[in-house]
């Protein structure tokens, strides 16, 4: 069996802890091969350009977590602007357009290959749950949820398994999210020229699932593992019983 795991930074794991590599070190062993497609800044209109690369590795299930850029720049200028310069997009990023190249992406895959394909809910942006950036993460899960039940494709509800644990945990973030990109690269900054660990970071900032309230850490990322884990399993009706995160460990 071959997964395809596609998306943005989030999946490419290169600031973010690699929750693609968490899957394989989990299916050791075993005829299930991971494939990473996940490219850093994305939003859906270029996993639609780029889904050729996709369909080309002939998989047998198909996730999709993506979105996180596209609902990231709705919620400044600042955002829209960078984004749309770095990806050269050809039009401002809206709910609207996301919807169309999302529909564009499930509808490809559904007549161009046999996969079984599973949408993901968006993480959190930043830690608190009632914020404008996490109410944005709702909207933009809800979309992928009618996309999901429009096409007849599985949806994995991970915006919904990260807020009801940080509900649970109540606990107020000392490192709110703010817009731009100054969060993230000073992560980037400490990872690669510091060399300190990404949860290492995550843990000084006083963050339970992010490293810099976009990007995963090891909590965070076993939520996505968990719940990909847990489709492939009902898929192959292998009897394993799932991993599951207790300390956001790996094991």
């Amino acid at each position: 069996m071959r997964v395809v795991c596609a998306g943005c930074s989030i999946t490419r794991g290169q600031v973010s802890i690699d929750y693609v590599e968490m899957l394989r070190r989990r299916f050791a062993g075993r005829p299930v091969t991971f494939a990473n497609s996940g490219v850093n800044y994305d939003v859906a209109f270029n996993l639609q350009e780029r889904l050729n690369e996709v369909i080309a590795q002939n998989p047998d299930i198909v996730t999709i977590l993506i979105g996180t850029n596209d609902a990231n720049s709705t919620l400044s200028p600042k955002n829209s602007r960078l984004l749309r310069f770095l990806k050269k997009l050809p039009v401002i990023p809206s709910p609207d357009w996301y919807k169309e190249n999302l529909n564009i992406i499930v509808k490809e895959l559904k007549e161009r290959t046999n996969a079984h394909v599973a949408l993901l809910s968006l993480p959190v942006i930043g830690e608190d749950v009632d914020s404008e950036a996490n109410r944005r993460t709702g909207e933009y899960s809800a979309i992928i949820n009618d996309v999901a039940k429009s096409h007849g494709v599985t949806y994995l509800p991970l915006n919904e398994r990260m807020k009801a644990y940080l509900q649970l945990q109540n606990k107020t973030s000392s490192f709110p999210y703010r817009p731009g990109l100054y969060q993230s690269s000073t992560a980037s900054m400490q990872h690669f020229m510091l060399r300190r660990d990404l949860d290492t970071i995550s843990s000084r900032r006083g963050l339970q699932l992010t490293i810099d309230n976009i990007h995963l850490n090891s909590r965070g990322a076993g939520m996505v593992a968990d719940l990909i884990e847990s489709l492939i399993i009902k898929q192959t009706g292998n009897g394993v019983t799932p991993l599951k995160y207790t300390n956001g460990d790996d094991t």
